[in-house]
Parts: structure tokens; sequence; C-alpha cells
């Protein structure tokens, strides 16, 4: 599938005109944010009526969105709704749904190690109508849950000295269930036991029940792929057959079918027969969103590797490799560390791939295997820090990427919390950035020249100093890792530590 752009979309596109939408779970002013509680993963479903978020803690929470009329229901003077319609924002906006304990902290005495809890991925399984499937991993255990949602009858009771007519009974029920009259708004029925004499309705005791229908998600756990993988998982991923799935280690990948949670292929084994010889680790992988024999996953070396299922039982030996052997500049001992892909995402149409490594963000044509067709620098003003971001772990950290469901638009993170959004073949290099957290609507201009440099470590976690209308510093401690597109608008969803925030295109 080809991408192709009218003229009016480039204008739009080109508009770096992105707003604050929504946020969740921002903490109360003085208030610590616990570990347990950091953001991990973030994944919209297809349709983009769903959104699951994983924390360290195990907890998967799902919001759902919804109808933009029930938002201008709340609107309170007579001139908010005199209003047009056309004048109400039409951007989705997502609410809370429910939340699964996901995974539990385990210990392997076998190998004496702690198992954390922490949610690495989230996958939606693709369905059609009916419930919600939603696919979890920590580093050892892949998890399959169910979401449906159920009504639940609940049964009140309420105190009525004199009897009542049948006229006033429903106003009477209504009185008793203060602030829990939208069960009658949203049309589940009220039923009530009565005795009627002479058109007066009575209650048996002085009492009155009430019966409501009430919306409740219940999840449960249908499967659990366990004991697969002796290095930690860190990525999964589900085939468009909706059959199978993939899950990926360091050094293998399996894999599986739905219907059978004891029994899993190797299709991918890197590990050598001497560990001493171990020269790269698989860092994530991903299926092909159309040809469900096709597969790519990536390296701490910088490789992409494109695998046919159909050519060997063993793919590891079978692959199309995408290089980019220039970008990396001079040797050096951050060479390599820096060049680790941390994220793989196709694009829709299935013909580019995204990646992103420490310091740039690239996006390659399957049909290129030479170079990058697009390349955009992310942290080349922090080249000069590398040291004192190694000693300081920030080298190793994660960022993940993200990609519109239409159009070649992309967008990934930073640090101080910095969202990066591009699009290939509009605008310039730089693309928009967006300062996450306190002040939503605040927007950044990065230069590409490097910042002054420092020599205390201490000063590098707290940021370089502003010397100039131009000029933001960089705080390390907040950073932004996990982030997803909604799949039918422009709508991106970023985690800022325990935050959740939305942001749309206008």
């Amino acid at each position: 599938m080809s991408f192709s752009f009218s003229s009016s979309d480039v204008s739009s596109l080109a508009v770096s005109d992105w707003k604050f939408s929504q946020i969740f779970g921002d903490k109360l002013p003085g208030e610590e944010v616990q570990n347990v509680d950091i953001i991990t993963a973030v994944q919209f479903d297809k349709s983009g009526n769903h959104l699951a978020v994983g924390d360290r803690g195990g907890r998967v929470v799902i919001f759902e969105k919804t109808d933009g009329k029930e938002e201008s229901l709340e609107c309170t003077s007579r001139e908010e709704f005199e209003k047009p319609d056309f004048a109400v924002s039409r951007h989705p906006k997502f609410r809370y749904k429910t939340e699964l304990q996901s995974h539990e902290p385990e210990f392997d005495y076998l190998k004496s190690i702690e198992i954390e809890e922490k949610i690495n991925e989230i996958r939606w399984c693709a369905t059609p109508n009916g419930p919600l499937y939603i696919l979890s991993t920590n580093d050892k255990t892949i998890k399959l849950w169910k979401v449906k949602e159920h009504k639940v009858k609940q049964v009140k009771k309420m105190d009525i000295s004199q009897p009542v007519s049948s006229e006033n009974s429903l106003l009477a029920e209504r009185s008793f269930i203060n602030g829990q009259s939208e069960y009658i708004a949203n049309g589940h029925s009220l039923e009530w036991k009565e005795n009627t004499v002479n058109g007066v309705s009575s209650f048996n005791g002085g009492h009155a029940k009430l019966a409501c229908l009430v919306d409740s998600t219940r999840a449960t756990c249908r499967k659990v792929y366990a004991h697969a993988h002796d290095f930690n998982t860190n990525s999964i991923s589900i085939n468009s057959d909706g059959e199978t799935f993939i899950s990926a280690d360091d050094l293998r990948i399996n894999l599986w079918n739905f219907e059978i949670s004891n029994q899993c292929f190797n299709i991918i084994d890197m590990k050598p027969e001497n560990m001493e010889d171990l020269t790269e680790v698989i860092t994530s992988a991903e299926f092909h969103p159309y040809h469900c024999n096709l597969m790519a996953y990536t390296s701490s070396r910088g490789f992409i590797r494109l695998v046919d299922m159909r050519l060997s039982a063993l793919c590891d030996h079978s692959a199309k490799i995408l290089k980019d052997e220039e970008s990396h500049g001079p040797k050096s001992f951050f060479t390599e560390i820096i060049a680790a892909i941390t994220d793989l995402k196709f694009a829709n149409g299935g013909r580019h791939i995204l990646c992103r490594d420490f310091m740039n963000l690239k996006l390659w044509d399957m049909r290129m295997d030479t170079c990058p067709v697009a390349t955009y620098r992310i942290h080349e003003h922090l080249r000069p820090k590398l040291c004192d971001m190694y000693n300081n772990d920030a080298i190793f950290d994660k960022f993940e990427c993200c990609l519109a469901g239409d159009r070649l638009n992309f967008a990934t993170g930073s640090y101080s919390n910095h969202l990066r959004i591009f699009s290939y073949g509009i605008g310039s290099e730089e693309g928009t950035t967006i300062e996450v957290g306190k002040n939503p609507n605040r927007k950044l201009l990065l230069q590409s020249t490097p910042r002054l440099r420092r020599s205390s470590l201490s000063n590098l976690t707290r940021g370089f100093s502003r010397q100039g209308s131009n000029e933001f510093g960089f705080d390390f401690n907040s950073k932004l890792l996990h982030m997803a597109w909604n799949p039918t608008t422009n709508l991106i969803a970023c985690a800022a530590g325990n935050t959740l925030l939305m942001y749309h295109h206008a």
C-alpha cells in the first residue's frame, strides 16, 4: 500500500498545532511518586476506542473512548447549551473503564532470582465485536486476559411511612438513590415489588425494593504462557492471522498459538555455544501488519533483520539485513551502545519501518537496505555528554516510537519529558517539540548546536542552564519513554512517570 497526500492533508499536517487533551494520574503537590506507579507500557487497540496502560506494579488499566455528546451535557450555562454543534471540540476523550492485576512478584528458587511484576509489553488482540482480549507480559510470563462487560442487578431498600401512588413511586425511588440517577438516564430498567389496592401502591413492611441493572467490567485470565524464556522478555507481537503471536527475549524468539499455552516453537536462536562469543542481543520483534509470514527483529548492534518464516523453520540465518553503516560517526567506546535499536514499528502500509536508537529516529523503506530514507536527530546535542550519561546509566534508556494510522507521521520521546513529532517529507527536520508536564500547551524549539558543557555529574542530573530564549534545560530524571498514537485520529498518549497525558492535533 502506498501513501498519498492531498494538498489539504499536507497543509494540515505541516502546522505544528498540537494541543493538550487529557491527563490521568497526576500527583498532588508534595506527593511522592511510588515506583510501582511508574507507567511502563501504553497501547491503543486497532479501533482506537480503547487504551491499555501497564505499570511497574503489574497492573493494567483500561480506558475507553467516550461519546462527545456526553461532554456537552456537562455544560451548566445557557450560553454553553446554545452553542452550535460545530463549536464543540470533536477530538476523542477517554475515561477510566477498569483495571486488572496482571502479574504478581515471584521468586525463581531454582535460579535464585526475583521476577518483577513490572509490565514490559501490552498487545490488544483483534476482536471484531464482543469481549476484549489483551496480552500482557513481565520478564518471564505472558498472560491472555478477557475483558467483558456484565450487567449486575443491585437491590436496594427504602423506607416509606405512607403509601404513595404509583405515579409518584418513581419520584420516590429517584429521591432514594440520590446521586445514582444516571442508571435511569442510561435506560436501565427499574423493578420493584408492590401491592396495589384502589390505585394506591403499598410496600411490604414499609420497604420498597429497587433493582437496578448496573454495567460492570470483569477481567479473567484465559491463558498463561510461561516457562519458555530463559532471559527477560522484551517484546510480544500478534500475527495478522489472529491465531499466533511471538515473544522475544535477549537471545530467542518463540512462536505461540493462542490456544496452546504449554508449547511453542523456537524460530530465532542467537545463543552461541560459548557465551563468551556473544556479540549482540535481540532488542525488539514485530510482525508485519498484513503478511502473516513476515516479521522483523532488531539487535543491539543496530541491525534490522527481515524474516520470511516460509523459508526455514529456524529463521536466524535467512534474513534480509537493514544496517545504516554511516550514521554513528567516528568509532568510540559508546558507538555500539548508542547504536542499539530500542523499538521497531511497521507503518500501516506495510512498506516502511520506523526504528529508534538512542540518538536517532529512522524511517526505512523495506526495498532499500543500504540506508534509511529519513533520519531525525533526537539527542545529537547530548553527544558531548555521553561519558557522563554512561556513568549515570542514562545512556541505557530505551525510548519507544509510534506512528499515525493513515500516513507517515511519527513521534518519540526525549529527556525533560519532551515529545518529538515528525512528518516524513513535510516541515523541517526538527519537527515539533512539546514539553509534556504541568504546562501542557508549552512548545519548544530545539537547537541542533551543542549546549554548554558541565563537568559535574550532579549538574548533569539537574539539566543544562538556560542561556537564551531558545535554550531549555534537560532533566535526565524525567524522560518520555512510552507512548502510542491512536490509529484512527491524531491523538498521542504518552507516559511521564506515573502520569498519562494525551495530545491531539487541532
